[in-house]
């Protein structure tokens, strides 16, 4: 299938495309990277172009965030690949030469002391930098989740996690070994490893997320994931988790702050619910990032958990937790069904 009208110059500027671990920057402006999650094996493969990949869907757009998802094959395949395209932002020291005899002006608009253009620098300047995500093989799932969808908000009793979510939840298979090879040193990841301390039963890995391009500090986004398997949520937490939790927010400030000289206030940790993947992990992300799952109706902060479980142990065994739902997601479809709710 042709790729659509207005996604056909996405192809034809790949050459400076970022890789999917964002590994060193000269690396990144080679080469992206194809995430094998979805087939289990743990193998990765390395694009040099997009060359013969054709596009059969449009996911999504978003214009505030200047990304698009878009879903294909590659030439000879039969498998599905899901690609996220995101806008790099600005490298700040390289800013000077952008307002400069290097960049075209092209006027758009003029009204009194107001003027609209476009901006075209010279491709040698490293503005049309384009963050490229490559999800490949993807499953229906990849491609569900990536769809744009209505949401639903929906709130959870611990009897509804207990009848409904965690009988769902067991029935899925979750392919989450990238995890457990970042954990065992497996993944090329391990070398990006900002912090870890190996207790088995306390410790952690921090890394960052493949959302930093590890460039920008204001746009700073870290996971810690722990090395104790079996915590799958919010919902599994309570007073013997408050060391690994403690753990967790006082060396991810003092590794931060040590690395990257931001400051503990300057930080916002949160564990999301429902998380996207079902291993215990707390998001690092600096206060200036609206970072995608910061809102309140997906992020709970670190700091909150720990005083809330501090004055109720089981407090996640007795809380109703909302959180929101997209359309097509199974679970949504459980709850309707339990509910004897119509969509």
């Amino acid at each position: 299938m042709a790729a659509p009208a207005e996604v056909e110059g996405a192809k034809s500027k790949r050459s400076k495309n970022d890789d999917f671990l964002d590994q060193d920057s000269e690396q990144s402006a080679k080469k992206q990277k194809i995430d094998t999650t979805g087939s289990g094996d743990g193998v990765s493969k390395t694009l040099g172009s997009f060359e013969g990949f054709e596009i059969s869907k449009i996911l999504s757009q978003n214009a505030k965030n200047k990304s698009a998802i878009l879903c294909g094959k590659f030439q000879g395949s039969t498998d599905s690949a899901v690609v996220l395209l995101e806008k790099t932002p600005f490298p700040e020291p390289a800013l000077p030469s952008l307002l400069s005899a290097d960049l075209t002006l092209n006027l758009n608009l003029q009204n009194d002391i107001y003027s609209v253009y476009d901006g075209l620098p010279k491709q040698e300047l490293g503005f049309n930098g384009i963050k490229t995500t490559v999800i490949y093989p993807a499953t229906d799932r990849h491609i569900e989740k990536y769809t744009d969808q209505d949401i639903t908000l929906l709130e959870e009793t611990w009897e509804d996690y207990c009848n409904v979510t965690l009988p769902y939840l067991e029935q899925q298979v979750f392919k989450i070994q990238w995890v457990y090879n970042i954990l065992e040193k497996k993944a090329e990841e391990v070398e990006r490893i900002v912090f870890e301390d190996p207790d088995p039963q306390d410790g952690f890995v921090l890394l960052p997320d493949m959302k930093w391009d590890r460039k920008q500090m204001q746009n700073l986004y870290l996971v810690a994931i722990c090395h104790r398997r079996g915590i799958k949520s919010l919902r599994d937490l309570n007073d013997t988790h408050l060391p690994l939790l403690r753990n967790i927010r006082d060396k991810c400030q003092e590794a931060v702050l040590e690395k990257y000289s931001i400051r503990p206030d300057q930080l916002r940790m949160y564990l999301h619910y429902q998380p996207s993947y079902y291993h215990l992990h707390v998001h690092v992300t600096h206060l200036k990032f609206d970072a995608p799952g910061s809102g309140v109706t997906k992020a709970h902060l670190l700091s909150d958990v720990i005083q809330n479980i501090e004055l109720i142990p089981d407090y996640y065994q007795r809380k109703t937790l909302s959180f929101v739902i997209r359309e097509k997601d199974g679970l949504l479809a459980r709850f309707r069904e339990v509910r004897g709710e119509k969509k």
